[in-house]
């Protein structure tokens, strides 16, 4: 249901100025704002001044749509001119010419909450604007709407002084809101340089704190660099020494003698593997470590595993198996260091895997041009709260195992950052009483540590999934690694 309340004529300029004044006055009557009066007078202002200025003569008209909260103020302005050429260039807000035509419909459309707009060429345009009343706001009847009309009756209409004078008042008002947003914006302005001053201090300390770091970083490797060149020889001492005792170079033992020598030449190479372990870690923080790159099988390296492993082997608790991939694979990388990432896997997997098997198996990823290594065991496994701990240098997760296996948490650190240096990268699946795999993925041909580039081979057709069985082997002896930590 539509109620009208107004209907004025625009033939003088003077009826604009009359437009804005009821338009103001109609809108404090329905319970608007002072901010939404201001943005209705302004829309209907703007819309009679199109018509004066183009097409001579028009009406608004004010009215109320809608007999339920919440209703719709309507304002009207139809004319009889020439119409608008390129209506849609003008309602985009992209249209200018000299006489400004094409300012004013844009910025009465921001104001309202709709705005309609109908023109044809040589017969007039109707503009359609509505704005909205708040929820809470009454909802006016026929009666009311009545009432409306007989204010706006008796106010004089002729009142261009008071309209200048009630603009000019929110023009001071304004003004001054536009003053207290600037003082808020310098305050802000100064607030934030504060901050930015002590963020800038902040970032020298940190960047001091860093330097310093850095330094103790280079100190702490130069000191493992020392330290393990220097066990090295009292080391190899021992182990010759021992070596030669069991021997019988100096005459025959007793069975206790033997065992105790024994014990010392397996805590001598023990201790040999962990100062090997600190050196290859300080050579790589250090930056010193050279990738040897050569072309190799990844069969003929499973070989040479199983080989290097055939003398541990002593009992039948544990079966290290290899899983050869169906087609060889040849990579162009660092073999030993590849290698010696397994070997660390390997160990630790047969150190924590009381009976069952350990699995080792390789797969060409043709998306990466990488292989994926994994080592898989029916071990212990890893809590997930404790599967990143174990790649922290130092660092041991208690188990059930500990008592006879000593770890020192070098290798897997180790096997981290020897993939990186490769371009690789290591990840572990585990979980407790389930066993563990842990894999590494390296770029089929070395490419600076980067992204691998192209560059593998296939030939040597086996057996497809073929598993060979290198024996078992008795867990209780083994120098631990890094999974006493797990």
């Amino acid at each position: 249901m539509t109620m009208r309340i107004l209907t004025t004529a625009i033939i003088t300029e003077l009826d604009v100025v009359t437009t804005r004044q009821r338009a103001r006055e109609i809108a404090a009557m329905c319970g608007f704002g002072s901010q939404d009066q201001a943005r209705i007078a302004t829309a209907a202002t703007e819309m009679a001044r199109n018509v004066y200025s183009y097409a001579s003569r028009g009406t608004v008209q004010f009215a109320i749509d809608g007999d339920a909260s919440p209703q719709l103020l309507v304002i009207r302005i139809e004319d009889e001119g020439p119409g608008i050429d390129n209506l849609e260039l003008v309602m985009s807000g992209r249209y200018r010419n000299a006489t400004g035509l094409g300012l004013g419909i844009p910025g009465a459309r921001r104001l309202m909450d709709q705005c309609e707009i109908t023109s044809e060429k040589g017969r007039g345009t109707l503009v359609v604007l509505k704005k909205q009343f708040s929820r809470d706001a009454r909802a006016l009847t026929a009666g009311l709407v009545d009432e409306i009309k007989a204010q706006l009756a008796a106010s004089p209409s002729n009142a261009t002084l008071s309209e200048v004078q009630q603009q000019n008042r929110e023009l001071l008002a304004t003004l001054a809101e536009l003053k207290a947003r600037q003082e808020e914006l310098l305050l802000l302005t100064r607030e934030l340089e504060d901050t930015n001053r002590g963020v800038v201090a902040l970032y020298a300390e940190l960047d001091e704190k860093a330097a310093h770091l850095r330094r103790a970083d280079e100190t702490k490797s130069r000191f493992l660099s020392n330290m393990s060149h220097e066990f090295r020889t009292p080391l190899n001492s021992m182990r010759a020494l021992a070596k030669l005792l069991l021997d019988r170079i100096d005459g025959d033992l007793t069975d206790e003698q033997e065992i105790q020598v024994k014990f010392i030449l397996n805590g001598a190479e023990s201790l040999s593997e962990m100062v090997n372990d600190l050196l290859d870690l300080a050579k790589i923080e250090a930056g010193k470590v050279d990738v040897q790159m050569a072309e190799f099988s990844v069969m003929e390296m499973f070989s040479a595993l199983r080989g290097m492993l055939r003398p541990l082997l002593v009992s039948d608790s544990v079966r290290l198996l290899f899983e050869l991939p169906q087609d060889d694979i040849r990579m162009h990388t660092d073999e030993r260091k590849v290698s010696q990432i397994l070997r660390n896997f390997i160990s630790n997997a047969l150190k924590f895997t009381e009976a069952g098997t350990v699995s080792v198996c390789a797969a060409y990823m043709p998306e990466q041009e990488a292989v994926r290594f994994s080592v898989k065991d029916t071990g212990l496994g890893i809590a997930p709260e404790n599967q990143e701990v174990v790649f922290e240098e130092f660092s041991q997760v208690e188990n059930s195992l500990q008592h006879r296996i000593k770890g020192t948490g070098l290798g897997l650190p180790l096997c981290r950052n020897l993939a990186h240096l490769l371009g690789g990268t290591v990840t572990l699946q585990s979980a407790l009483g389930q066993g563990s795999t842990f894999s590494v993925t390296i770029p089929v041909r070395y490419n600076g540590g980067n992204t691998p580039s192209a560059g593998t081979t296939w030939h040597s057709r086996t057996n497809s999934g073929k598993y060979v069985e290198s024996a078992s082997m008795d867990l209780a002896n083994r120098p631990s690694d890094n999974r006493g930590h797990v």
